[in-house]
């Protein structure tokens, strides 16, 4: 595929962005399902499962990068920024959680 795009396309999910739930978020601004008709299932799988989604920074001099561990005390501020429940965002940062 010849691309001349310049730039990242990070998406929630992956490393630089572990947590699922920020795909709500994202298809709730773009009114995804209506304007394209992607939906997202209970586990924020979308589908049909060959679409995709992130969030584009056309940049050259954008790099990815990888989010560390994280603490307990970081995962509760992040819970109330989110107006999450604390369980909640720990089952979804699960993976990423420096503690049991």
């Amino acid at each position: 595929i010849a691309e001349k795009y310049q730039g990242i396309r990070p998406a929630p999910g992956y490393p630089a962005c572990p947590d699922h739930t920020e795909k709500r978020t994202m298809f709730e601004l773009l009114d995804a399902e209506a304007q394209v008709g992607i939906q997202l299932t209970e586990s924020f799988a979308m589908y049909p499962a060959s679409s995709v989604s992130g969030w584009y920074f056309a940049h050259p001099d954008s790099k990815y990068f990888a989010l560390g561990k994280i603490a307990k005390d970081q995962v509760e501020d992040y819970a109330v920024r989110k107006g999450m429940p604390l369980e909640e965002v720990e089952k979804w940062l699960s993976p990423v959680l420096n503690y049991d």
